[in-house]
């Protein structure tokens, strides 16, 4: 905890931090809510699903060309547009009344304008601190970052099952533009040049970690948002276990990343904390009982904050700076893609199924997040010892200073 506490009195870290935090909190809103919201106005999984499937697509396209497009233009400019367009896009889909294909068309915009936040903090992180500090602070970040993917779905189901769906949707929209002001008003968002990159777009996916930590990531998210879908789907939409139990899965994953992150990142690290969210998951897909899940969920969680951490500190040790923005910007996508996918499939097994349907969703896409970093351990590098910042350009560019 020490290490934390040093992190976050350095001159704006904490600050940057809580911002970005803010600003990113929709990206594990909108899938569930999307999914209650389309699911009533429609009565069917299955249509939310192609809606969700509709936002990945746009993600997909979208992550790393407005990461690549940060190096040209600027971090706020592309940043303050596409919140802009964003923003529309979704109150459109809370406000309109509209057929699935008209929905899908929306959501595909939004997905396409979804701001890069993600790549523009992690690119700026390591100008901020020490290359001691860089790890422990992707562990602090990693388990700030759960608390958008867990306890954002947490706030989605009570907004949208207590209050209303379209509450919902444009509570997400409130976070995406108050925050985003937030971190756009943040200094080093101008102290900070990211260099034009002189390769191709995706040839950063030629790197075996980045393109294991996309992989990773898309599988992990996957598995959370099915979980979200199931919980929903077991406990209805009036009362208030979901909530409770979603709770409990944050809980477990920023006890985690607190207990957990500061650890040795050797060539084993990504397959141990998969493995933590494979078990916890699998066990908990053997009963509804709501105290079950919390349990096991809580078991599942522990892993996910340092997963994400070894992630993040993989991807920074294999690229220059100059290619720290698109890296990100992929594993985002996947990350996103997996919130969209994992409730897209785990809607359709609904359906058929039922609640049970969504949680054998998520135990085989944790395993499967288990068994490619065992698999390809020797994409994993081994940073017991190493620093973990990027690779320096050649070129000069703007740092942060204290």
């Amino acid at each position: 905890m020490s290490s934390y506490s040093s992190l976050l009195r350095t001159r704006g870290v904490g600050r940057i931090m809580a911002a970005q935090l803010v600003a990113r909190f929709p990206f594990g809103m909108l899938s569930l809510a999307f999914l209650l919201h389309i699911q009533r106005v429609h009565d069917s999984y299955a249509s939310a699903g192609l809606v969700l499937a509709a936002l990945s697509i746009g993600q997909a396209v979208a992550g790393p060309l407005t990461s690549r497009l940060m190096g040209r233009w600027g971090m706020r400019p592309v940043i303050t547009g596409t919140i802009a367009v964003c923003a529309v896009a979704v109150s459109i889909i809370a406000l309109v009344e509209m057929s699935i294909p008209a929905t899908m068309a929306v959501a595909l915009v939004a997905g396409l304008t979804m701001p890069p936040i993600q790549p523009a903090v992690r690119t700026i992180y390591p100008k901020m601190v020490n290359s001691k500090q860089l790890t422990p602070l992707f562990s602090l970040d990693a388990s700030a970052q759960e608390i958008i993917w867990v306890v954002g779905p947490v706030i989605t189901t009570f907004t949208a099952t207590q209050i209303g769906t379209v509450e919902g949707i444009l509570l997400a929209v409130g976070f995406l533009v108050g925050g985003g002001a937030w971190f756009l008003s943040s200094p080093e968002l101008g102290r900070v040049r990211i260099p034009r990159s002189r390769k191709r777009l995706g040839a950063v996916l030629t790197k075996p970690p980045v393109l294991l930590a996309t992989i990773v990531g898309f599988l992990l998210v996957a598995a959370c948002a099915a979980i979200e879908a199931g919980v929903v789907s077991a406990f209805g939409h009036g009362g208030a276990e979901a909530g409770v139990v979603l709770a409990i899965f944050a809980v477990g994953s920023l006890v985690g990343g607190l207990a957990l992150g500061h650890l040795p990142i050797g060539s084993w690290a990504l397959a141990q904390r998969m493995l933590i969210v494979f078990v916890g998951t699998a066990v908990a897909a053997i009963s509804l009982d709501v105290w079950w899940l919390a349990v096991f969920l809580f078991l599942a969680g522990v892993g996910i904050a340092p997963a994400l951490a070894v992630m993040f500190s993989i991807v920074s040790s294999s690229v220059r700076f100059s290619e720290t923005a698109e890296a990100y910007g992929w594993v985002g996508t996947g990350q996103l893609i997996g919130a969209a996918v994992g409730s897209a499939l785990a809607g359709f097994l609904i359906d058929s199924r039922g609640p049970g349907g969504a949680f054998i969703v998520a135990a085989g896409l944790a395993l499967l997040g288990f068994l490619v970093p065992l698999l390809l351990r020797q994409w994993h590098p081994d940073l017991r010892g190493r620093d973990a910042s990027p690779i320096p350009d050649t070129e000069p560019f703007a740092t942060v200073t204290s």
